[in-house]
């Protein structure tokens, strides 16, 4: 038994963040985790491993679809898979070692095993209990599923399944039209599998922007993947060597079938506290398994504090870090603090995807007066360059002030260049800020300040 002031329960992005900065701010601090293995869902069976494969393949496709347009000749590209399961092992073991590393740097302990809270102030591992003056829960999520699928991770597979499947499948489904179902879908499409999404909704990434969605939609489609939109998937049947997803219409409720190697799973996630013991404590839960708290992450039991997937909002790593953080700070005596509306998302797909802040759509519910200022990759010379110019920006601004209120991003490293929006947009910015802004040529980013011109008198390259 040990006493510590800080007990993180969880080492993925928001734990283990939490834990550093805890230790950097003084206190001694351990942090218990069961995979085996530091980094939690998003280093082991997440974010990592996927963008791995999503690099190798967006590499493959260069190669057959595009090298001999540069002048690049020579026999076509095969896939090892074997050897991409290793690459990206490597990248996992990297990754993961890499937070051993920064827990020996900040003399975290590492407590290996699955916890749980006996008692407000304890928190039990192994025959081990330990004394905490606060502890934090950040234990993730886990994969959601329906009901009539009976997931094996063999041919009916979650995210961490269709990261690790044996060989390429000759076709797959992908139920769920999110993040997760497009980027594996993106993979298996790339290494020559045929995919077909189905999704319940009439559009696929809920929430997105309905423009760049419809978009988004169209490129992936060219790139062979298909889509059945607005069906209700009633069960997945077994069969030998396919597996049958039936699924209703819902503009007629017409009933279907189709079959395929592999069916993927990816309905969203849910958060995982079993075993913890929080009900018996007297921790307050909400209605879809989320851990109650309060503006400043605590639980409803006094020195008991939540934060990532856990608890509301998305989930996301990088909001779980920031909450990481800031949980650190209030414990610490100080001020901790998350800006909830400047949380980017993307998806890694090619062209990735990315936004941050409002939508039309929202500010229209709203009743917002706002402007849009667009600009097509198509008047981007570097976009143009590397086979990239589908896609555009799209800048949100408030009608009366210029100040942004949202961007949304489809083209070459959205990713990245999302952040110079989520900048502008924590300082208060204008779309006037970032026209008069020096971009670099030739860039990416030069279509984020065309857009920006856009608000104005207008883009110089549309």
């Amino acid at each position: 038994m040990a006493d510590f002031d800080v007990i993180v329960i969880g080492g993925g992005p928001g734990g283990y963040v939490c834990a550093i900065r805890c230790a950097q701010l003084g206190l001694k601090t351990a942090c218990v985790e069961g995979r085996g293995a530091l980094g939690g869902t998003c280093l082991n069976v997440g974010c990592i491993p996927s963008k791995a494969l999503l690099n190798a393949t967006h590499h493959l496709h260069e190669v057959h679809e595009n090298f001999e347009k540069m002048g690049l000749m020579g026999a076509k590209v095969k896939v090892d898979w074997a050897k991409m399961q290793d690459y990206k092992q490597d990248v996992i073991n990297g990754n993961t070692k890499g937070i051993e590393f920064l827990f020996k740097k900040n003399k975290v302990t590492y407590l290996q095993g699955w916890g749980s809270i006996p008692a407000a102030g304890q928190v039990k591992v192994g025959d081990e209990v330990h004394s905490a003056k606060a502890i934090v829960i950040a234990t993730g999520s886990e994969p959601a599923s329906l009901p009539g699928i009976e997931i094996d991770e063999d041919t009916v597979v979650t995210s961490t399944g269709a990261l690790s499947l044996p060989k390429v499948p000759k076709s797959m489904v992908v139920i769920g039209a999110g993040v997760i179902g497009l980027e594996m879908g993106s993979v298996y499409a790339r290494l020559g599998a045929e995919v077909t999404v189905v999704e319940y909704l009439d559009a696929i990434t809920p929430g997105m922007d309905g423009e760049i969605a419809k978009s988004f939609q169209k490129i992936l489609a060219k790139q062979g993947i298909k889509f059945v939109l607005g069906a209700a998937v009633q069960g997945v049947t077994k069969g030998k060597g396919k597996n049958t997803v039936a699924y209703k219409l819902r503009k007629d409720e017409s009933e279907h079938t189709i079959d395929a190697e592999v069916v993927l799973v990816a309905t969203g996630r849910k958060p995982y506290t079993a075993g913890l013991g929080l009900e018996a404590i007297g921790v307050e839960m909400l209605p879809r398994g989320q851990v109650k708290t309060d503006a400043h992450w605590a639980t409803s039991v006094k020195g008991i504090y939540a934060i990532g997937d856990a608890i509301i909002g998305p989930m996301l790593a990088h909001k779980a870090e920031d909450e990481g953080m800031a949980v650190a700070e209030v414990i610490a005596g100080k001020h901790g603090h998350v800006n909830y509306d400047v949380i980017p998302g993307v998806i890694y797909t090619t062209p990735e995807v990315a936004s941050v802040g409002k939508t039309e759509e929202v500010l229209k519910q709203e009743g917002r007066a706002y402007k849009v200022g667009k600009f097509s990759f198509m008047g981007n010379g570097r976009a143009k360059a590397v086979f990239q110019a589908d896609g555009f920006v799209k800048l949100i601004v408030d009608a009366g002030t210029d100040r942004i209120l949202g961007c949304h991003i489809i083209g070459p490293g959205a990713g990245d260049m999302i952040h110079e929006i989520c900048v502008a947009m924590e300082f208060g910015a204008s779309a006037q800020d970032v026209a008069l802004t020096c971009h670099a040529h030739p860039t990416y980013s030069e279509a984020v300040r065309e857009a920006a011109l856009a608000c104005g008198d207008g883009a110089i390259h549309a």
